[in-house]
């Protein structure tokens, strides 16, 4: 770890789950409707800021919307010729509203080992973590080998544009030289075989739109049924997009997913039968299933205002997450599921990334959890949603997802996102702070 001083390492440990407990007791909640957002993200960001000047390191906050700060600090490395990596992490959180907690969600409670709040996955737990891995650093004298740029950001829970997308728009300086960045959806384990966890990195994540239909017909009065009624227009062609199953597309990561999961599950995986084989995949099956397809989900329906009134006009809007190169299919396949008579408008369309599965960073990775689990093994997989990468991948910076977690076999990481009662193993953060400490200094 660089340093053979067990107080040290101790306090890296006690400052990483400490962090994680101070984020997480500031209300960043985000709602995505600006007036009712307050000023948690610029809050967190100058806890933040203050906790880094106190070792030393400088950050510059920026803040684009009044309450809606991000935090950017870097770090020197060791070789001047290695690109940057870009470890970034969201100060935001979603609502609590209307979920049923049995520990306050903004208190940062431990019981029985387990660290409860919004945020203690999503993703409060890396911030705190990586703040903690840079004063360690610092008060180690240890020195990365690539530049760091540490990114804590606003708005990822809203799409981003106040936070990272600001900042690729109008201070590109902050990110400059990175190659490569760190962040969510990966890095927690999962089961393998006899024993062995399998951690897995996201290498790549689907592109995210929303699309409206809209069916026009006759109005009138209900009692005068008529067979041009936008409404049943618009339910068949919704009940038909529901109804398909995309074909399974053969992506990178998919293939890379297959050559490691497969034989530390013990089960024989394919392409052609992985649809049949992921019933033995336990709870991990759900993360991997919509990996495999394009999908294209009814969200919202909207039509008429009375009951006695057929209206004029019918709309629904789906949510579309399409797979790399899969674009332009994708706009093809949904304008034959709803047929002719409906009219289909896109929404803002952020295009699927796809980093290297097979990259040098994944071997570094791979180390770092061999020195603290020597039977684990690191496997890529394509994440069926999208993070702040998808906005520095406009800049040419390649984006994986991992966040190192060991937790107990049964426990569903990603079930824990946006759920009531979110919570982490106390020991799973200092797993993660001596494996993240690890990562950024070999990456």
């Amino acid at each position: 770890m660089g340093t053979d001083d067990a107080a040290e390492l101790a306090r890296l440990q006690h400052e990483a789950v400490e962090f994680t407990r101070a984020l997480i007791r500031i209300d960043s909640v985000n709602t995505g409707v600006a007036e009712s957002i307050g000023d948690g993200e610029t809050r967190a960001a100058r806890y933040v800021q203050e906790r880094l000047a106190e070792a030393g390191i400088a950050a510059e906050l920026v803040e684009p919307v009044a309450g809606r700060g991000s935090l950017i600090a870097r770090i020197a490395g060791s070789d001047p010729d290695a690109g940057a990596l870009l470890v970034h992490a969201h100060l935001d959180v979603v609502p609590v509203a209307g979920q049923e907690w049995t520990h306050p969600p903004f208190g940062a409670e431990v019981h029985d080992g387990w660290l409860y709040g919004r945020g203690a996955v999503d993703m409060k737990n890396f911030a705190g973590t990586v703040l903690a891995v840079a004063r360690w650093f610092a008060r180690t004298g240890t020195r990365p080998r690539r530049d760091l740029v540490l990114a804590f950001l606003a708005d990822e829970e809203a799409g981003g544009a106040h936070g990272a997308g600001w900042l690729v728009d109008h201070r590109p300086d902050l990110l400059s030289g990175a190659t490569e960045a760190l962040s969510e959806v990966g890095g927690f384990s999962i089961p393998g075989a006899a024993g062995r966890r399998a951690y897995l990195a996201a290498t790549s994540e689907k592109g995210v739109a929303s699309v409206t239909l809209t069916a026009r017909g006759r109005a009138g009065h209900g009692s005068r049924p008529t067979d041009d009624n936008a409404v049943v227009r618009l339910a068949r062609a919704v009940a038909a997009v529901g109804a398909h199953r995309f074909p399974v597309v053969r992506t990178r990561a998919l293939e890379a997913f297959l050559d490691s999961y497969g034989p530390a599950r013990g089960v024989p995986l394919t392409a052609e039968t992985l649809d049949a084989d992921t019933g033995d995949l336990g709870f991990i099956a759900d993360l991997i299933r919509p990996s495999l397809r394009n999908t294209a989900t009814p969200t919202v329906l909207a039509a008429g205002q009375k009951t006695n009134v057929i209206p004029a006009e019918a709309r629904a809007r789906l949510d579309v997450r399409v797979l790399p190169g899969q674009d332009d299919t994708l706009r093809a396949d949904v304008r034959a599921l709803v047929g002719e008579g409906i009219d289909i408008r896109w929404g803002r369309w952020w295009p699927a990334t796809e980093a290297d599965p097979y990259a040098p960073l994944l071997d570094v990775l791979r180390a770092a959890i061999k020195a603290e689990d020597p039977d684990g093994i690191v496997v890529p997989y394509l994440l069926p949603a999208s993070t702040d990468n998808k906005h520095f991948a406009r800049l040419g910076i390649a984006g994986y997802g991992f966040v190192p977690l060991r937790v107990p076999d049964g426990f569903d990481v990603f079930g824990q996102f946006h759920a009531a009662d979110e919570r982490i193993p106390v020991e799973s953060l200092a797993f993660s702070a001596r494996t993240t400490a690890r990562i950024l200094r070999d990456a």
